[in-house]
């Protein structure tokens, strides 16, 4: 197996517990494979301005040789806010998708940088729940600036009616957007051609790593492409099934069981 040089990392249900703690052995293996000079990459559709404490916590934070990919691959930044690439929607493309929940009843927020903006609708929108780091603005569609550009819009709303939802989104759009669920209450719309494996083909070509020297872990659909990708993929035993089809290992535990850090240990500390 190649050296392993770079280890991306999803957040939720992932490195993360079930109440959103990074755990003492997680963060000291993490401390081990940085030690070796192995780049923690975390990998996540939130932005880095809800990133702060998890980066914090790993030592990574404004740190100039430190990266995270944020926005599901929309955008690939060091840990100090400098922007190395960045794919975002226009207004119109917003007002496509606005169109598209609206006709199925769904809230719609628009996210540019650290603001989401919370599209006015008949439905609630639960982001704020997930994400209460970040600013939230109410706003009617019709105000939004067509000047600015959005990383990304999600649908936060109950499991049961997102899911019979996105059964009806027009087939077109999958060929025009990425769309996919990153939680079972989260559904989230990107640029073409932005998930998590474009990000890191584009980090790792600035940083001179192969792309056989990545290990990517994860467990939800938003992760399916960076872990088939990856030189060695690695799904949660909590991961969804079409995560766990195209992963080279499956962990034997879950992300509440430190999954991340044995996977590390297995795969990185005792290879090298």
């Amino acid at each position: 197996m190649a050296d392993i040089k770079l280890i991306a990392l999803d957040l939720d249900g992932t490195l993360l517990t079930t109440d959103k703690k990074l755990t003492d052995r997680t963060k000291e293996v993490l401390k081990a494979a940085r030690d070796r000079g192995i780049k923690i990459v975390l990998t996540t559709g939130r932005p880095l301005k809800a990133m702060d404490f998890f980066l914090h916590e790993l030592g990574t934070d404004g740190q100039e040789d430190e990266y995270t990919i944020t926005f599901n691959g929309g955008l690939v930044q060091k840990n100090t806010g400098e922007i190395l690439d960045k794919t975002v929607f226009s207004i119109d493309d917003v007002a496509r998708l606005y169109e598209e929940t609206e006709k199925l009843g769904l809230p719609l927020d628009a996210i540019s940088e650290g603001t989401v903006y919370q599209i006015q609708s008949d439905q609630e929108s639960l982001y704020a729940k997930f994400n209460p780091a970040l600013t939230f603005v109410p706003v009617a569609f019709e105000d939004l600036s067509s000047q600015m550009t959005y990383n990304k819009c999600v649908t936060a709303f109950a499991q049961e009616p997102l899911d019979e939802a996105i059964q009806q989104i027009s087939p077109e759009l999958f060929d025009q957007y990425e769309i996919f669920k990153s939680r079972e209450l989260l559904l989230e719309w990107s640029p073409k051609n932005v998930h998590k494996a474009t990000g890191l083909a584009k980090l790792i070509r600035y940083l001179g790593i192969d792309q056989s020297q990545v290990m990517a872990c994860g467990d939800e659909a938003n992760d399916l492409s960076m872990i088939e990708w990856a030189g060695l993929g690695v799904a949660m035993q909590n991961a969804v099934p079409a995560v766990k089809a195209v992963a080279n290992v499956i962990t034997p535990m879950t992300n509440d069981e430190e999954a991340v850090a044995w996977a590390i240990e297995e795969y990185v500390l005792k290879e090298n």
